[in-house]
Parts: C-alpha cells; sequence; structure tokens
C-alpha cells in the first residue's frame, strides 16, 4: 500500500528504533504510548484488519501472539505465573473498524505494560 504508514516502517522508508525484527514482522515502540511500555508487533505484509484475516493468515497470527510475551518480558513486564499468584503482566490489543478503535488500517497487536497507574485505562 503506497500510503500506508506501517507498511513505509516495515519498507525503512519511515525511521523507527525496532525491538524486534524479522522476515514476517516488525515490532516498535508506539510514538502515542498509553503506559510506559507500549509497543506495537507489525505484519511486514499489508492486511488492513484481523477481520481481513483468513486460514493462510493462521500462521502469521500465531508467530505475532507468540511474541508478544517474549516482547513484554523483554521490556519488563513479562508474566510468567500459572496459578495468577505472581506480579506484572501486560495486556495485548488488536483494534479492528473504525468502532473497534482501529485508526492505522494495517493490523497490529499493541502490547502494554509497565507499573500500575495505567492500569485502569481500557
Amino acid at each position: 500500500m503506497d500510503n500506508c504508514i506501517f507498511c513505509k516502517i516495515a519498507a525503512k522508508q519511515i525511521p523507527t528504533k525496532p525491538v524486534y525484527e524479522d522476515d514476517d514482522v516488525i515490532a516498535f515502540h508506539d510514538i502515542n504510548p498509553a503506559a510506559p511500555v507500549h509497543l506495537l508487533i507489525v505484519p511486514k505484509q499489508h492486511v488492513a484488519a484481523l477481520s481481513s484475516c483468513d486460514e493462510s493468515h493462521a500462521a502469521l497470527l500465531g508467530k505475532m501472539m507468540l511474541l508478544a510475551p517474549k516482547l513484554a518480558a523483554e521490556q519488563g513486564c513479562g508474566y510468567a505465573s500459572e496459578d495468577g499468584s505472581g506480579s506484572g503482566g501486560f495486556k495485548t490489543l488488536v483494534n479492528t473498524g473504525p468502532d473497534g478503535g482501529q485508526e492505522v488500517y494495517h493490523l497490529h497487536i499493541h502490547v502494554i505494560g509497565g507499573p500500575r497507574p495505567w492500569r485502569g485505562q481500557r
């Protein structure tokens, strides 16, 4: 897409400091963070929204979701307790469509975490 900001970031036409990058995805800090840790995980392939995905996107979506806890931990807001007794944690969010709060029409996962002052925000 010629006018997609995330396509331009993936193509290195707009600079960013990635926290992770491979052949399929790039992850970087949100420029308007809602919390101390606010990352975006973006596929390099242009997919407009989660609702645009089908079975052919299953591996990509799985990769993105499995990357979220890894990056959260690297940024200091991981969570590893199996019984709910631990501390820390993060939120993952995918906005889809105008009523879902999507502002950039290129699929992306928000990874949001850090100390509690932001905790009540949705």
